[in-house]
């Protein structure tokens, strides 16, 4: 019988399209043989909407498009079975059935960052990637920055603020900033994609800067700019039981500037990378998936043209920085490095990739379809570990309580 995985996507993130595409990608790769994909959409309004295909892109243009083409739905624990509730039931009902396992393909707030986990662990559902500790400490660039430095990664200088008590610790913030030195980075703590991130060249661009970041989030992390910028990536593979690691991409040779959310998913201004092009074939272009490859339609070149003792430097630091966070599933793990110095810094962990990072396997010999393959088998692993595992005691004690 085959197994039938829901692919969670959407939801309220500034990432919300992105989602759409990677989610696309990803049930088109499903291996049919094995499991049926069973889409299941989050509006920005949070409400859940189930579709009996696997969707296109032109399909989400409007709210109205979704609501002609999916059934506004609620998944219910039954026992030790989640099924897919229809939030009316018209007259001749028909069952949308129970589901096996979850593939979370949301990025960024409320997706990525442990809240949807915690909704699968309260149902107990199966699910794939990252559990909800490691998804949070993953998505809080403050968390995970303490982190790594605590593991004695290389970590840019750096330092962070609320975006409250800016105006009130203006002049203490500033000389922090002016210690990191001219240039920095201001991006909000816990967003991805490039969005809300400024670059202050000195201090009079700096207040623009942070209140563009302060749109997205009340934390706000400052670095100083890495000089001869090259951002190298890396994705890891597995659970800290086991895990490996891809080839490297660079992405925007040769601009020493961060590649901003357009560079990223509209692949503008760069030159594909070495199996990347026509990214979209096998995983949904002929179904109408995207006009954009998400994150695959990036500038990039894969492998990334860097010394093999750096190669294998930066994938010594993915899998050290992927198990001290406690990840799983398919991570990216992005870094910066000086062309100059050759020196490496963690820059974060993207617990959901755009793409699921697909496009750096395919140089491992694991197309889409295995890499999907492997999530599934990492979320049953991961159930019957934690069924052997006690969580809770039986006991008396209320029945003796008197309050």
């Amino acid at each position: 019988m085959k197994l039938r995985v829901g692919f969670l996507f959407g939801g309220d993130s500034v990432e919300h399209e992105v989602s759409i595409i990677s989610a696309i990608q990803a049930m088109n790769a499903c291996d049919e043989e094995r499991a049926q994909a069973i889409p299941l959409y989050i509006s920005k309004d949070r409400d859940f909407y189930y579709f009996d295909h696997i969707p296109t892109a032109q399909e989400f243009s409007s709210m109205e498009e979704v609501k002609k083409n999916a059934v506004a739905v609620s998944l219910v624990k039954k026992g030790n079975t989640v099924t897919i509730e229809p939030i009316e039931r018209k007259l001749f009902f028909k069952p949308l059935g129970a589901i096996d396992l979850a593939i979370p393909v949301m990025h960024g707030t409320n997706g990525e960052d442990g809240t949807i986990q915690g909704f699968l662990e309260m149902l107990n559902l199966p699910y794939a990637g990252c559990d909800g500790i490691a998804a949070a400490c993953g998505q809080d660039k403050v968390v995970m920055k303490h982190i790594l430095c605590d593991s004695h990664l290389p970590v840019c200088p750096w330092t962070w603020f609320y975006a409250h008590q800016f105006e009130s610790r203006m002049e203490e913030i500033k000389a922090e900033i002016r210690a990191l030195g001219y240039p920095v980075v201001i991006k909000p703590a816990c967003l991805g994609s490039s969005v809300g991130i400024a670059i202050a060249h000195e201090e009079a661009e700096l207040l623009e800067a942070v209140q563009d970041a302060a749109q997205y989030d009340n934390k706000i992390v400052v670095e100083k700019m890495v000089a001869n910028l090259r951002e190298i990536n890396c994705s890891v593979l597995g659970t800290v039981f086991d895990c490996q690691t891809s080839v490297l991409e660079e992405v925007g040779k040769g601009s020493h500037e961060i590649l901003d959310y357009e560079k990223k998913y509209l692949g503008q201004g760069g030159k594909s990378a070495k199996g990347v092009k026509g990214a979209m074939k096998g995983a949904g272009s002929a179904k109408g998936a995207a006009k954009s490859a998400g994150m695959a339609s990036a500038a990039r070149i894969v492998p990334a043209p860097i010394e093999e003792a750096e190669t294998q430097k930066i994938q010594q630091l993915a899998k050290k920085t992927f198990e001290v966070l406690g990840a799983s599933g398919v991570c990216r793990i992005d870094f910066m490095m000086d062309d100059q110095t050759k020196e490496i810094y963690v820059n974060e962990i993207n617990t959901i990739p755009g793409s699921l990072a697909f496009y750096l396997w395919q140089e491992e010999q694991v197309d889409f379809t295995q890499l999907i393959d492997r999530l599934i088998d990492q979320a049953i692993d991961r159930q019957r570990r934690r069924e052997k595992m006690i969580t809770s005691f039986e006991t008396n004690i209320l029945a003796n309580y008197r309050g």
